[in-house]
This record gives C-alpha cells, structure tokens and sequence, in this order.
C-alpha cells in the first residue's frame, strides 16, 4: 500500500513547510503556500530503476576531452542561440508569454529537421497540431504527435519508439503517479523533470521542454527547474509587432550572448539574419526626432531607428513616456540634457519610441538617444548617412563601448558615411584603410551635438 504524506509547499519557490503559513519565509512572497500530498510508493520508478553505472572520483588529467557533437536543427538562429546546434542529451527549456509563438517555434523546426520526433501535447489535441502543421507547411520530417499528460505513458512510448528527439508541450500539463497533487504545481514540475533529466541522460535522447511564464515574467514553477535544465531559453517579444528575439539565460554547452531574431509570418516564424535592415528606415531620414543607434544585443550588432517626439506640456506634470527603452534611464538622459547641456525640458512632453517593437538595454544607445530628443526639440533633423554609438555618464562624458569593431563593420554594410562614438575607443584603435565609412569620436555629449547640429551651408 502507498503511504501518503502531508505537507505544505511554496508554489513560488518549492519550499517545505510542516505546517501551513501565511508568508514563505525563502522568498517572501505571500499567500503561495500550499498543501500537498506526496506519496511513498515501494513500486520503484523509472528514475530509480533506470541502469547506472557506477563511477569513481578522477583526477582531471585522467578525464579525456572530445568536442561535443552537435545537431544541426535546420534553423540558423535556433542553432546560434543553442551554441552550434542540439547537443545529444541536453535537456532544454524553452519559455515564453502566451501566443508568443513558442510551440511555432518548436513544431516547425521538428518538421523541417530530419530527426525522428516524438511531439508529446497535453494542451493541444492530435487535430489541432495537424492544422498547425499544414500552415506551417509540413516536411518530410518523421514526427509522431503523442497526446497523453501521464508521464509513466509517455515514458513507455518513448522507450519503445526510440526517437531522436523528445518535446514535451508542456511542462505544466504533464503529471506523474509520484505525486498526488494536481498538474502544474511545485511537486508535480520537479518531480516531471527529475525523471525526465534521467531519461534524457541515461538514453542520450534530447529533450525539449516547453513551460509557461507567471506574471512576472519568470517561467512558472520551483525555481529549481530552471537548474535542472542544461539550456533556458526565453522567447520575447510584444504580441503586436511582427518581430520575436530568442534568448539563452542559461546555457552549458555555450554562450549566453547570442541571440537570434525571428519575423512571425502566417507561414510561421522566419528568421531574421539581417535585423539593421528591417529596424531602419531611410525614407524618413530628413524627419527630426531620428537617430540611428549602433546597439548590440549578444554578440550581434544591429542598427535601430530611435525615435523622439518632444511638445509642450499639456498638463501640469509633463508626461514622460518610453516604448522598447528604460524609462528610469531616459529621466537620468533628460536630466544630464538640461544641466551638462544647458537644455531646459522641464514643461516639455517626451515621447521615445524604438522602432519594430524591440527593447534595447545596451548604454551604447544613450547617444542617440538623446541625440533623437534634442533634434525633436530643436525640430532639426541629424545629418543624414550618421549613426551614433556611445554610453553617456552623468557628468556629460561620453564613455567607451564594446566591440566597436563590430559596430563600424556593420555601420558601413548598410552603407553609413560616418559614425560619432567614444574618444577612448579610437585610442589604440586604428581603423582600416579599406572602411569606408568616417569615424569621429566625441569626449562629450556638448562636443557631439555641436557635430551634429552645427549650421550648414
């Protein structure tokens, strides 16, 4: 007989308590505390009776390294986010707000790789993910959609199937026989992706996890899943624009730096390999209120089109309103405006908008920024063909950014004249004969403005 025991769980962090309580005292949040009822089976299960081998400590000269083998999923930027490709038995979580695309993401790219699929949903049903998957336009991939949320089941058909490649849509959904509680909460997710971990090392079989976010953002359940996952990757984006960035928290076969940009078309998501060319526009390039911001997001430079309106005050309390950008840092950005520039924007409407529905968080941008909020005050448009990089300090200074060699490079693709930047970054930098494109560095933010809008014959 199984033996049932009682105790109380927080549904934010996972912590136990022997006792119900209004706050949890790990994470401070109130009202997630839970009673949960765990079970004692003496039916092992598969994560205890999966085959193990014994192992015995090493010494590191003794463990012999080989280059990890990687496969190639048939989409470019899923590959560069994951590090080069899908590595056998890695264990991935992939999160996302709802309608973000996250289950597009995974279905087309099964359908479009030669692997053998098994697409597990406990959301969706087998009629559903067919309609999906003729608009996406369906490969000759070998998928087989599964829909069962019994873990156990899902196992077994696993096991006897041996497929590739192991997606489970979603993690939340899913429930196992060792926990009585109901599907999504904390002791159902660990105990879910504990044995899915063992699966998915034991058999060498990779594994795709997809859960859902809470309202904070955060991917939903114990915070311990997101430490038993090898990869987590974060699909954002606003619902309402066309464009989606794919992000990589965590990664043990790579870097976090990477990132890939895709487009959501009705055929599904394409990707982006080009973003400069997408995010600007040339044919508003004589408007004021415009700056061409050289950002990086990752390891990838990409040209963004910063937009500023700025109008008298309406109200007693000008407004102050920022989409894609920080607005805690674009108050600090009107404020050195005004005292190291002699600017006065007190009863003045600020308006920032970054073009395509993408949020930067990258300091090179606060050049342009205020670059595009001056030029709206003034109502004079920047010269045309310039871009600017630069990180902007409190005293007016204009500090150095990272790999400005990659930011010019970019720049003169797209076929920009001249880029103002840092000082600093031209000390020890000299650029290549071969570039076409100008390179002017500024001290401060006084200096770059009188570039820019300086009198012109």
């Amino acid at each position: 007989m199984s033996k049932q025991k009682v105790s109380f769980a927080c549904q934010s962090c996972g912590s136990y308590y022997p006792k119900w309580q209004g706050q949890c005292t790990q994470c401070g949040e109130w009202n997630v505390i839970e009673e949960v009822r765990i079970v004692n089976s003496n039916r092992p299960s598969y994560a205890q009776s999966a085959s193990t081998t014994s192992a015995r400590p090493l010494q590191l000269r003794e463990i012999s390294t080989t280059q990890e083998q990687r496969i190639d999923l048939g989409d470019p930027e899923l590959n560069r986010v994951l590090g080069g490709g899908l590595v056998p038995g890695a264990f991935v979580l992939l999160g996302g707000e709802p309608g973000i695309g996250k289950s597009t993401l995974i279905l087309q790219t099964v359908l479009r790789s030669p692997l053998k699929t098994l697409y597990v949903s406990g959301e969706e049903s087998a009629s559903q993910l067919k309609m999906r998957a003729e608009r996406l336009g369906s490969g000759a991939a070998e998928c087989l959609v599964y829909c069962e949320t019994n873990l156990e089941r899902i196992l077994d058909e696993a096991k006897s199937l041996r497929p590739d490649l192991l997606v489970i849509d979603s993690i939340q959904t899913i429930q196992t026989e060792l926990s009585e509680s109901s599907a999504g909460s904390v002791s159902q997710i660990r105990e879910s992706a504990n044995i899915l971990l063992k699966y998915s090392k034991t058999e060498s079989v990779p594994v795709i996890l997809i859960g859902h976010i809470n309202k904070e953002g955060s991917i939903a359940g114990p915070k311990i899943l997101e430490h038993t996952v090898d990869v987590v990757l974060q699909f954002d984006g606003d619902k309402h624009y066309m464009y989606r960035i794919l992000r990589a928290n965590k990664n043990r076969f790579g870097s976090t730096s990477e990132l890939g940009i895709y487009e959501m078309q009705q055929q599904g998501l394409r990707g982006v390999e080009n973003p400069s060319e997408h995010l600007i526009s040339r044919e508003r390039a004589s408007l004021s209120g415009i700056a061409i911001a050289v950002a990086m997001e990752g390891m990838r430079p990409f040209l963004i089109e910063t937009q500023s309106l700025v109008s008298s005050a309406i109200y007693a309390t000008p407004q102050r309103s920022a989409t894609g950008y920080d607005t805690r840092r674009m108050n600090m950005l009107l404020a050195v405006l005004e005292k190291r520039a002699g600017f006065k924007l007190v009863q003045k409407d600020v308006f920032l908008n970054i073009a395509g529905g993408i949020r930067i968080n990258d300091p090179a941008s606060d050049l342009a920024v205020i670059s595009a909020v001056l030029s709206s005050s003034l109502d004079i448009a920047l010269p045309e063909g310039v871009c600017l990089t630069g990180e902007v300090g409190l005293s007016g200074e204009v500090r150095p950014v990272g790999r400005i060699e990659q930011r010019i490079v970019e720049a003169e693709r797209l076929g920009f004249r001249a880029i103002i930047l840092p000082q600093a970054n031209l000390q020890g930098f000299s650029p290549s004969k071969s570039l076409a494109i100008r390179c002017v560095g500024v001290r401060t933010v006084e200096e770059a403005f009188r570039l820019l809008f300086k009198p012109r014959e």
